[in-house]
């Protein structure tokens, strides 16, 4: 896993075999980011990865110059991984949370700039992830949520859905 770009462009941090995480392919984080420029500015804005897995979204953030990531992460092995990879780059700017995303979502009172889930594909509870993002009011007014999920997902009639991008077998829709 690498850092696409920013102050720690091409810093690489190798992933456990026995994790059962599939990080966002470096291809398909590359070109997200690029669609991501013309709507965001990411230097200076709080962000929320939800199923942070491998902390591979969190760490680009972190890179990009978010001024503070929050990260969600219940596997106890992965959450641990994350907090290496900031000590490995002296990052401090990161808040890991381990547990439950629905939990902490219903919970949270703050408000992000920028929100990226990447839940397993196959949760059950998947398809209301972009209604409890707004539901819960958790993006600022020029905020923006992306969504990593599978092929099988359409999220077009949304109210606040904006565009679809695949890249390969991953998939983001992206809202506002």
């Amino acid at each position: 896993m690498r850092i696409i770009t920013g102050q720690f462009k091409g810093r690489r941090f190798d992933i456990p075999r026995t994790f059962k995480a599939r990080p966002t392919t470096d291809f398909a984080k590359e070109n997200i980011f690029n669609v991501l420029n013309g709507y965001i500015d990411f230097d200076g804005i709080t962000a929320l990865d939800l199923f942070a897995g491998t902390g591979s979204i969190s760490l680009e953030l972190i890179s990009r110059g978010c001024k503070e990531v929050v990260s969600i992460e219940k596997d106890r092995d992965h959450a641990h991984f994350i907090v290496e990879c900031m000590k490995k780059i002296n990052v401090e700017n990161n808040i890991l949370i381990r547990g439950d995303v629905f939990r902490f979502l219903k919970s949270c009172r703050q408000k992000f700039g920028f929100i990226f889930a990447d839940p397993p594909y196959a949760l059950p509870e998947l398809d209301t992830l972009p209604d409890l993002i707004f539901e819960y009011d958790l993006l600022t007014a020029d905020g923006v949520f992306v969504f990593e999920h599978g092929k099988h997902n359409d999220f077009s009639a949304h109210t606040h859905f904006k565009e679809h991008r695949s890249y390969g077998s991953v998939n983001f829709s992206i809202f506002r």
